[in-house]
């Protein structure tokens, strides 16, 4: 994984002071580096029982796209209020700095789908904890989670209970 960690820059002070935002579009721009990432993602989950791949608003949606691929099965985007055209359940969060929501379409999961949970950073637990939430309450389960980048120092997996965690790069 080391490959993967030299193509993650630090952007310190962004998007508030304090913080030190990892920036995965190097990674992204780098087809070796971004295969890898979308192969490791997928790889412990190539022979289980995934029926999809949810992915959450924005970088989510870039890494979850693609892991289904790698799976052969379809993605569920987990998007801000708002952007769904047809009928959503959605579900509210707390993030670090504000509040926040999630939507999904009501047809989007069906009783009993085994759905692997993408993003690309696990930092406090609170989005995908929100996002675990809001594929239960259409009716799947989620199998796991999956993430580029794990900050363990914040703890956030601790929010996501028993929910088996697969991270390819830890600070």
């Amino acid at each position: 994984m080391d490959i993967l960690k030299s193509k993650i820059r630090d952007i310190p002070n962004f998007p508030k002071p304090g913080i030190i935002f990892k920036d995965i579009t190097p990674l992204l721009a780098d087809p070796d580096s971004l295969r890898i990432a979308v192969h490791e993602l997928a790889k412990p989950f190539k022979n289980s029982n995934i029926t999809a791949v949810a992915g959450m608003e924005a970088r989510g949606f870039i890494f979850g796209c693609l892991v289904a691929l790698e799976l052969n099965v379809g993605f569920i985007p987990l998007r801000k209020a708002g952007k769904l055209p047809h009928k959503v359940k959605s579900i509210n969060y707390a993030l670090e700095y504000g509040d926040a929501s999630l939507e999904a379409h009501i047809d989007a999961i069906k009783d009993g789908d085994q759905i692997l949970l993408v993003d690309d950073l696990l930092a406090t637990g609170g989005t995908a904890q929100a996002s675990c939430q809001l594929v239960e309450s259409l009716g799947g389960t989620v199998v796991a989670c999956a993430f580029v980048i794990e900050l363990d120092f914040l703890n956030g997996r601790d929010q996501l209970g028993n929910t088996p965690i697969h991270s390819l790069i830890h600070y």
